[in-house]
């Protein structure tokens, strides 16, 4: 018997998440230095027709569960189909992404495999044998190896952290009925924002902090939207109401890794910083030149946020018309 990776795939109304082709360009790699085959598992309710895209980024077969049952995410019904399946294909490791969904499922099959698990990973190798994952530590001041060992390890990845990489698999698509119990929890409500860009998968993410001094996002929001990006926020801008809780950038928020990041009107505490540091480049500005966000930042301006941030805007504008 073969052995297998597994790569977990994280689909919305049967368009696959960007962090999908990330695990399983990650997932190629390790397949192919460990002489493995990479098994893609996708379960939701009518995502068989799509599953085929996966064979494009090394797939080379394509599990998927397609119920029902398994419309909306739960974390019962989806660990209970997943720790079927890798009961019956014993794979040497499974990758998620280190999403909401992601962290909470990887959480539950570790518990009930009692197998080792590396969080919020920005790159998995395999050396001599042996399983290693590199994750953030301690707000992101230090890089941390890890060597994963037993029989069975999980990783999560960090969106935006790996390169997506187009490499053919056989990607043959095979569908398995799992037979997923109902779960325990109800969905009531579901408020879906349209034509939003996810904040963990978005390639520019422009932030507003306390110096925003209210509501009004505008400059902040027309600067993400000229960049193509998203809009995040500080802590403190969350508290006082002025955004919600799912702009949050930070510690207690989501954690953040475009390949820019536009910090406005934040002092840059350890918390926010922890959210953010792993951008490829940050620019902030600020009107306090003492802000602790000018250490981390690669550019930064002091000034006035609401006369520098919207002729940054003009600028962009310009050199796209």
């Amino acid at each position: 018997m073969s052995k297998i990776i597994f790569a977990i795939g994280e689909q919305t109304g049967g368009s696959f998440r960007k962090v999908t082709y990330e695990i399983l360009s990650a997932g190629k790699k390790l397949a192919e230095a460990n002489g493995c085959e990479l098994v893609a598992v996708i379960l939701g309710s009518g995502v068989e027709a799509a599953a085929g895209e996966l064979k494009q980024y090394g797939a080379d077969r394509i599990l998927v569960v397609d119920d029902p049952l398994l419309a909306d995410y739960t974390s019962d019904s989806y660990s209970g189909v997943l720790s079927g399946l890798i009961e019956k294909e014993q794979p040497e490791a499974v990758l998620f992404g280190a999403s909401v969904q992601g962290r909470e499922l990887s959480a539950c099959l570790s518990a009930r495999f009692d197998a080792a698990l590396a969080a919020d990973c920005i790159a998995v190798n395999w050396e001599d044998g042996v399983f290693k994952a590199t994750r953030p530590m301690y707000g992101g001041k230090i890089l941390a190896d890890v060597e994963l060992g037993g029989s069975l390890k999980m990783v999560s990845i960090r969106p935006n952290s790996m390169e997506i990489a187009a490499s053919d698999g056989a990607g043959s698509v095979e569908k398995i009925d799992a037979a997923p119990d109902a779960s325990a929890t109800k969905i009531i409500e579901k408020n879906m924002e349209t034509g939003k860009i996810d904040l963990t998968e978005a390639e520019v993410v422009v932030s507003g902090g306390r110096g925003m001094g209210g509501a009004d996002y505008a400059v902040v929001e027309q600067l993400a939207e000229a960049l193509g990006g998203a809009v995040g926020a500080s802590r403190a801008a969350v508290d006082e109401g002025w955004r919600s809780h799912a702009d949050q950038v930070g510690q207690t928020g989501k954690v953040v890794s475009p390949a820019l990041y536009v910090a406005c009107g934040i002092s840059g505490a350890i918390q926010h910083l922890a959210g953010m540091s792993s951008a490829k480049v940050i620019v902030a500005v600020n009107k306090d030149p003492e802000a602790p966000i000018f250490s981390k930042a690669d550019f930064g301006v002091v000034g006035d946020l609401f006369e520098i941030v919207p002729a940054i805007t003009e600028e962009i504008r310009k050199l796209e018309s």
